[in-house]
């Protein structure tokens, strides 16, 4: 397979003055059987971004966050996350990070309070009440803290599911897919927390997604993933200057993806 990579602009942004590489992929490749997910993936992300990855269905986005998180380890190649290696350090990863996967998965018959006093206790969350308290009041959601979870809709329990991740003030949160499922509000609510999450507690936001509309409103720096290779990665508002007879996001990811 040819390196599509050539075939658009692959801009690597430096590293804001003062803030390093918080994520470090160097050649990361990953096989299932005999096929590669990944292809050699090379991808810094700096402290503070909101990163949004892009890729059709089977691009391999998932993969990279399960490798990211140390849920699975790369078949080649190095990645670090804070610093620690997602191998040789998996602890001092899952320490620093917080996840949310596509499907938020709960014990159906506790409340979301004695949920994410579970988590709390797996995390070594030093003071659970209080951290219980600050997270479901960071999200607005406290009415929910002694409702069992079985009875949610798909936006209550992912803010639970985020509530849950947060509960040790992560510095790096990955969401994957995390309009999946969603109505408009529930969209809208989620935008609003990212942003909040990123400017009130610091976080940096890696999140895997399609949905390009979410991407232009709420992301600093993209990259586009296709057939397990990163083809492309630079802000978001250079990406918009080097595109300027595309007439939305969709049209230059289009672009991007037929290379």
């Amino acid at each position: 397979m040819p390196n599509r990579a050539t075939q658009a602009p692959k801009a690597e942004t430096p590293a804001p003055t003062g803030e390093g590489a918080i994520i470090e992929m160097a050649g990361v490749g990953h096989r299932y059987g005999q096929s590669d997910a990944l292809r050699g993936i090379d991808l810094t992300v700096s402290e503070g971004e909101i990163f949004g990855f892009l890729g059709h269905n089977g691009a391999g986005k998932t993969t990279t966050i399960h490798i990211l998180t140390t849920l699975i380890v790369p078949t080649s190649g190095s990645a670090r996350v804070c610093g620690h290696d997602v191998v040789a350090h998996r602890l001092d990863v899952q320490r620093a990070i917080g996840y949310l996967p596509e499907n938020v998965r709960m014990y159906d018959h506790l409340t979301a309070r004695e949920n994410l006093r579970f988590f709390a206790r797996l995390s070594g969350v030093a003071d659970i009440p209080r951290a219980i308290d600050d997270a479901l009041g960071f999200l607005g959601c406290q009415d929910l803290a002694d409702r069992r979870v079985g009875t949610f809709s798909k936006g209550m329990r992912q803010r639970i599911g985020i509530a849950q991740a947060i509960l040790h003030r992560p510095r790096v949160l990955f969401l994957d897919e995390p309009t999946s499922g969603l109505d408009p509000m529930g969209v809208r609510q989620l935008r609003d927390t990212i942003e909040r999450l990123n400017a009130e507690l610091g976080m940096t936001i890696f999140m895997n997604t399609h949905l390009l509309s979410e991407v232009s409103r709420v992301c600093s720096t993209i990259g586009v993933l296709a057939d397990g290779e990163l083809i492309y990665r630079d802000t978001l508002a250079r990406t918009l200057e080097c595109f300027p007879d595309e007439a939305s996001l969709e049209d230059i990811y289009v672009r991007l993806e037929d290379g």
